[in-house]
């Protein structure tokens, strides 16, 4: 349960066993080939190796056609994955069968020509729906189209605003012995659809008439017969198109048979590409290939058995001081501390030169969630559900840790539940006493309960709150007497720890004299280092700052209470609000209703609590932040579990 020392490899291969090096590197899935940016900022080096081409492009362009295909087949098919996907196992040998990859190519290819097809069929009817939409105003013109005009006679199609006035227009055209009729073919609220039919002599004296009210004219090329002669032809055009749609929908959704060939090729693609990136990483002239990286030192058996196997020539060397900033950091952990891992990720990953915080924070942040959720039926629920997504959907990753993590929370909170006597409130009891209000059944047995002794679970919250935070000091107490800073440790930790042990002490009456011995302490140490009056106020500075901010920390787990308290009160009220109308079922359902709300929240806040209290009060006291994650070549699967044949 710590940091993974790591090993920095140097290694020359030949360029003609790259390819080759690269897939046994990915099977062992343990060594991280580092960017060669610094390299090729060396002149010296730039001038000898270069980045090699890869197929990276290639598989990106796979990858993309392989998930709009399975993206087709999840829409049109309708189907869902529910909260997760559902992984299921697969031999290495069925994950790198070839004829499962050509199935995978071939179903991808016919849903993209497929999908192109939908594309173009939807463009279609876009177009003849929008001229549909163009042509019905039109539908009683009984005059073909394409009609435009004839040796004495002109006939302009057009609109104006839908409050124009035709009366107006043609009481104008006559006073102006003008041989034009405006015909009023269709109106609605925002235009008036008019055919203007006039001799070709007077043309231009209608169209003066027409242009202040905002006449523009309206033409359809290409068209032929009558408006309602085209729209009999659009409607028989646009049902064969939907047919054709709903033909190539049926036969994208047919194809979700090939679904699990398409997922288990998506999750080797995404090895693949994994595979190509890092072998634009390797640098080569052509003959060698040369590269770094990082691996742990309890790989390096295997990684050396590869590297003799392919006459590799490399050295694997421990990093210094000066390479911690650039170590990737991996975390060791058992089956316990490991799901804390989400909190770690969540907040930072500890520098390669730090201390792994996982085992250090498991117990502590286990133990509060179920001091703050401390309800018996909210601890079975999360139980339940853990259990549930974890066998059915085996999540790895973040995912996983947090389900697992839910799990041992779930059996903190019923632990807790069980000593203050709470199961969704006051559930049992207000249904014993709907069935037989003379029951004595008026609460659960407890050790204590959060409304009679909120004071006593302030000052245990508080009391766990100085546990921590003193376990914070000792942690980086033992830090810092491994890098042999004792100096550091004994007056920034001991004398602070003495402080305590005297104020406990003078309270209980025994003796002052370890209180002021450690006064005195504090006041020497404060100033340790500095010089002339920096000694004065550092002592105040270091009085002000130690004493608010010890003070601060442990008064901050009185959310400990808060939480516990919010959430029993809560629950009574809703059981309380349901048990007013005396009916069971009524009861049932706001009671059920209510719990369920207030679960959700407690599930979330106390998380978010419980994380603000490792995360400010007790990693300050010694975590070092600002680690890089190891990210090593190796097979990531979304869809499938491989196990070994």
């Amino acid at each position: 349960m710590a940091i993974v020392k790591m090993k920095k490899l140097h290694v020359v291969a030949m360029a003609s066993d790259r390819e080759d090096l690269l897939r046994n590197l990915l099977h062992l899935g343990c060594v991280e080939i580092s960017e060669p940016a610094d390299k090729l900022a060396d002149p010296q080096w730039s001038a000898l190796l270069h980045r090699d081409s890869s197929g990276l492009a290639q598989k990106k362009d796979e990858m993309t056609d392989v998930n709009t295909a399975l993206d087709a087949i999840k829409k049109f098919g309708q189907l869902k994955d529910g909260l997760f996907i559902q992984r299921h196992p697969i031999t290495e040998k069925e994950f790198l069968s070839a004829e499962t990859a050509q199935r995978a190519r071939d179903a991808a290819g016919k849903i993209g020509g497929l999908l192109e097809q939908l594309s173009r069929l939807q463009g279609e009817e876009s177009r003849m729906s929008a001229q549909r939409a163009s042509l019905l105003p039109w539908k009683g013109l009984d005059m073909p189209l394409e009609l435009r005009e004839t040796a004495h006679v002109l006939f302009r199609m057009g609109v104006c605003p839908g409050a124009t006035n035709v009366g107006a227009i043609q009481a104008e055209l006559s006073a102006a012995d003008a041989a034009a009729e405006i015909l009023d073919i269709f109106s609605d609220r925002q235009q008036r659809y008019l055919l203007l039919v006039c001799h070709r002599a007077d043309e231009e004296k209608a169209m003066e008439i027409l242009r202040p009210r905002s006449f523009s004219a309206v033409s359809f090329s290409g068209l032929t017969g009558t408006p309602a002669e085209n729209l009999s032809r659009l409607e028989e055009k646009l049902i064969g198109n939907r047919a054709q749609q709903q033909e190539t929908t049926k036969t994208i959704t047919a194809c979700a048979e090939y679904r699990d060939a398409l997922r288990v090729y998506a999750d080797r693609l995404n090895a693949e590409a994994m595979r190509e990136t890092d072998a634009e990483r390797m640098l080569t002239d052509g003959t060698i290939v040369f590269f770094e990286g990082w691996a742990p030192e309890e790989s390096m058996d295997r990684v050396e058995a590869l590297f003799r196997e392919k006459g590799c020539a490399w050295e694997a060397l421990d990093p210094t001081p000066e390479d911690y900033p650039d170590v990737p950091v991996q975390l060791k952990n058992n089956w316990i501390t490991r799901q804390l891992n989400m909190v770690t990720e969540m907040y930072s990953l500890p520098a390669y030169d730090g201390v792994d915080p996982n085992p250090l924070m498991a117990p502590f942040f286990v133990l509060f969630y179920g001091f703050m959720m401390a309800d018996m039926g909210y601890g079975a629920l999360m139980i339940l559900f853990s259990i549930l997504v974890t066998k059915k959907y085996r999540p790895k990753g973040t995912a996983g840790h947090l389900f697992r993590l839910m799990g041992m929370c779930g059996v903190s909170a019923f632990i807790f539940g069980v000593v203050t006597g709470g199961f969704l409130g006051d559930f049992i009891p207000q249904i014993a006493m709907i069935i037989n209000p003379n029951t004595t059944l008026t609460a659960l047995p407890s050790l204590f309960t959060p409304l009679n002794d909120t004071l006593s679970i302030l000052i245990g919250a508080m009391c766990l709150g100085a546990v921590q935070v003193i376990t914070g000091m000792a942690i980086s107490f033992a830090e810092k007497l491994k890098k042999g800073q004792i100096l550091d440790a004994v007056w920034e930790e001991l004398t602070w720890w003495l402080v305590f042990a005297g104020i406990a002490l003078a309270v209980l009456g025994v003796t002052k004299v370890l209180l002021y011995i450690s006064l005195a302490m504090v006041v020497v140490g404060a100033g340790w280092n500095a010089k002339g009056f920096g000694k004065v106020t550092a002592v105040f500075s270091s009085l002000y700052s130690h004493v608010t901010g010890y003070f601060g920390d442990i008064l901050s787990y009185s959310r400990l209470m808060a939480l516990m308290l919010s959430g029993s009160v809560i629950a009574q009220v809703f059981n309380t609000l349901g048990a007013i109308p005396g009916n069971l079922v009524i009861f049932l359902i706001i009671s059920l209703l209510g719990n369920t709300l207030n679960f959700a929240l407690n599930l979330l806040s106390c998380y978010v609590h419980d994380l603000r209290l490792q995360c400010l009060e007790y990693f300050n006291k010694f975590y070092k932040d600002g680690g890089k994650p190891f990210e090593p070549l190796a097979i990531n699967t979304k869809y499938v579990d491989i196990e070994n044949s």
